[in-house]
């Protein structure tokens, strides 16, 4: 049994996720207002498209990294571009691929680094060259994070540093400050990734 605190974020990521594969998949997603809405499932090409010059993507790591990037981090055939600390100013413009890619690293990381060997690092996740390898990727790393949370009792929940995470506040914040944090990341990047697709069918218009 889930403690009290933890149901009603676990009920919000559970949602967020489903919406945000629905969303990449189809046959059909829910609008917020219970309407049925078709849309077709993610392709490469929008996986790839670059809305802007100078994006940062996921590339071959046979090819160099992206402009303003210094590296491809990631395991693999394919990177996704990457710079060390302090970011380039202003940050530029990520792909659809970039930022699922991320989301997915994310919530395999923080899984492992919660309940798993807290050993994984971005260059052991193997980034994804396709839209339906990325879209299967998501469903790994957040259902690796859902199992990690049910495995949390009520004290857990309060304990400073019980994810290991090394690219966050993981070390100084009580664990249910990372639990709403994740969801925070899969609420507003699921929305950014839901905006790409709409800007990709309307960009002949």
């Amino acid at each position: 049994m889930a403690p009290s605190r933890l149901v009603p974020l676990l009920e919000q990521f559970a949602w967020a996720c489903e919406r945000l594969t629905g969303r990449m998949t189809g046959p059909v997603m829910d609008s917020g207002d219970g309407a049925e809405t078709g849309v077709g499932p993610l392709t490469d090409e929008e996986y790839f498209w670059e809305p802007v010059p100078g994006c940062w993507s996921v590339r071959r790591r046979a090819h160099r990294p992206g402009p303003r990037a210094a590296l491809l981090t990631g395991a693999g055939d394919w990177g996704r571009d990457a710079a060390p600390y302090p970011h380039p100013s202003p940050p530029p413009f990520t792909t659809l691929a970039w930022r699922l890619t991320h989301l997915s690293e994310m919530l395999l990381l923080r899984a492992d680094h919660t309940a798993g060997t807290h050993t994984l690092t971005r260059d052991d996740y193997v980034v994804s060259g396709g839209a339906a390898e990325a879209v299967a990727a998501f469903g790994t790393g957040a259902s690796a994070w859902r199992e990690a949370l049910l495995e949390t009792d009520d004290a857990a929940l309060d304990t400073v540093g019980r994810c290991t995470y090394p690219h966050g506040s993981d070390a100084e914040s009580p664990f249910i400050d990372i639990v709403w944090w994740v969801n925070q990341e899969v609420l507003h990047h699921g929305a950014e990734i839901a905006l790409l697709r709409d800007l990709y069918r309307a960009r002949h218009r």
